[in-house]
């Protein structure tokens, strides 16, 4: 049995420290902000090296108040990957904006630079590159493009919060806004749901602040509309003590896909990460930059270890069967979402995402997983290759087998 995520693991090795942060909460009676909150976010600002940490009630109001603090509305246009998970592109049409999809770089799964400037118009506001699975985009020539055409940049930091450019900065703190997730199954997760939105800026911190509480300042005058964003004082309290082992949670992450790796290239099933191209009919791909001496310590946290394979719904089930979990992140790119069909996006400008949502597989990575179970996964994997993988593959969006169509 492995399981896609062991929650009660983590739990058990700080169990002493988080049961005297929440009774500690409980008899304050200080629930929301307070305190603890104003600690935490002091907390994460020194270690993402920012000037300000705003405590918000979860990741996707981190990115919902972001865009209302840039006065997005009707009129106005956000480029986002059509790659990711849905809040990306929901909170920009809940401010009333249009999200405006771009493919995705087949290699590192992030948002393509090409696409990004060829969707740039009058009306475009901001960009909002996202850091998927915990693996930085590209983020000094983001800025650079935006900037030339004076755009907003926030990044969807969801599943990223650690990780490094290889100069040794931390996502978030190099767009104009950075929004984080705390999440449960997040890398630094929360007992609930928790988000925190990071800034340079002194004016937009002070926007962030004012709208997370209903856009009131002072108490009962409201300049501004803005929504109930605030951070319940007992995740704040979870937070700070799970904080301090997020860098060896990161390094075990690490040390969990690099065995991955070396395991799945013995097997023959892989000639290593990065490639864009299946080989064979039992062949997969292993994600990019988790294992290389050019890239910072923490350059991929390995939120997710998610590889491609052609025939992933068969191996899926599998793997269930043997009672190894996995999850499929994700299955439907915006472009084909049912809600923003009136978009009118076209398929066919898409055709990395088509095959990502086609063929990528999660596997589990947690920090607790023991080197047995991670030999047990590949073991299943390599047999599922060796004796049930299909003659033709499922994913039928390429028109030659398996084949990433740049």
């Amino acid at each position: 049995m492995v399981p896609l995520l062991d929650l009660k693991a983590q739990y058990e090795s700080l169990r002493p420290q988080l049961e005297e942060a929440i009774l500690r909460v409980a008899a304050s009676q200080v629930c929301i902000l307070g305190p603890e909150v104003d600690a935490l976010e002091a907390e994460v600002a020194a270690y993402l090296n920012v000037k300000h940490a705003i405590g918000v009630s979860s990741g996707t109001d981190a990115l919902l108040v972001a865009f209302m603090a840039l006065g997005l509305g009707p009129g106005d246009e956000v480029i986002v990957p059509t790659f990711s998970f849905f809040a990306t592109a929901g909170c920009v049409s809940r401010t009333g904006a249009t999200p405006v999809f771009v493919d995705v770089d087949a290699t590192t799964m992030n948002i393509s630079l090409d696409h990004i400037e060829r969707a740039i118009t009058p009306r475009t506001k901001a960009i909002v590159p996202v850091h998927l699975f915990g693996l930085a985009a590209d983020m000094d020539a983001i800025m650079t493009l935006a900037a030339k055409h004076g755009i907003a940049v926030v990044e969807d930091c969801a599943q990223a919060i650690g990780t490094q450019m290889l100069d040794g900065r931390r996502v978030g703190g190099i767009g104009h806004m950075g929004c984080f997730s705390f999440y449960p199954t997040k890398n630094l997760g929360a007992f609930g749901d928790a988000g925190l939105v990071t800034t340079n800026d002194d004016v937009l911190a002070a926007t962030l602040r004012r709208l997370r509480n209903h856009g009131m300042e002072p108490r009962y005058y409201h300049g501004s509309i803005g929504g109930n964003f605030r951070l319940d004082a007992m995740q704040a309290a979870v937070l700070r003590v799970k904080l301090p082992h997020l860098p060896s949670w990161h390094a075990a992450r690490r040390r969990n896909a690099s065995l991955y790796e070396r395991l799945f290239i013995e097997a023959g099933l892989s000639s290593g990460p990065g490639a864009t191209q299946f080989g064979p009919a039992d062949s997969i791909l292993l994600p990019s930059g988790v294992h290389t001496t050019l890239q910072a310590p923490d350059a991929h946290i390995v939120n997710q270890y998610t590889i491609r394979s052609a025939h992933r719904n068969a191996l899926r089930t599998w793997l269930a069967e043997r009672g190894i979990g996995s999850e499929i992140y994700y299955p439907v790119p915006f472009h084909r979402q049912e809600c923003f069909a009136a978009l009118g996006a076209a398929d066919s400008d898409f055709a990395v995402s088509n095959c990502l949502a086609a063929t990528v597989l999660s596997l589990p990575i947690y920090p607790e997983l023991t080197e047995s179970q991670i030999h047990e996964v590949v073991e299943s994997v390599s047999e599922f290759c060796r004796t049930h993988a299909p003659s033709t593959p499922e994913c039928a969006d390429c028109e030659e087998c398996g084949t990433l169509r740049m």
